[in-house]
């Protein structure tokens, strides 16, 4: 148990910080890569199969948690979010589902490919519908100046 759930952050980790190579990520940004990744990832695979939520579903809140901290670290190091967005969110891409669609097509097996690729549609879906509600929010609310000037206005509206 212990030893698949390590090679489940090892493999997230080290999958999330290879696309993050390819993707000539700066060096320095690795490590947040990385753990981006392995944070969608685990939230992923806890969903599925700690409380039997569907994949889709899975992935939203798994998208939803790599897309906030990417966002997060974007206002930290202060460069784009796409650095930690693109690798990060390349866990819970449904590669194997799109595969085995295109599989069962070419071996005529249509309602097996009909069923993967419902299945494959449903996931890219919930993590657009993840990027695009987290992306939504200001920029302002994620940076710590914001907060204080609010609290600000608060004491000065009560005073």
């Amino acid at each position: 148990m212990i030893q698949t759930i390590l090679m489940h952050i090892f493999g997230s980790f080290v999958g999330t910080v290879a696309f993050a190579v390819l993707f000539n990520v700066p060096k320095r940004f690795y490590l947040c890569c990385g753990l981006t990744g392995t944070a969608g990832w685990m939230i992923y695979l806890t969903l599925t199969a700690g409380y039997d939520l569907s994949p889709a579903l899975a992935s939203f809140f798994g998208t939803l948690a790599v897309v906030l901290i990417s966002r997060i670290l974007t206002v930290r190091m202060k460069c784009p979010i796409t650095i930690f967005l693109i690798s990060g969110i390349i866990p819970l891409v449904p590669g194997a589902g799109v595969y085995f669609t295109a599989y069962y097509l070419v071996t005529n097996q249509m309602a097996l490919a009909s069923q993967r690729g419902m299945e494959a549609l449903k996931i890219a879906f919930a993590i657009v519908l993840g990027i695009v509600l987290i992306v939504s929010i200001p920029r302002e609310f994620f940076q710590a100046r914001y907060w204080r000037q609010r609290k600000a206005l608060k004491r000065r509206g009560k005073a």
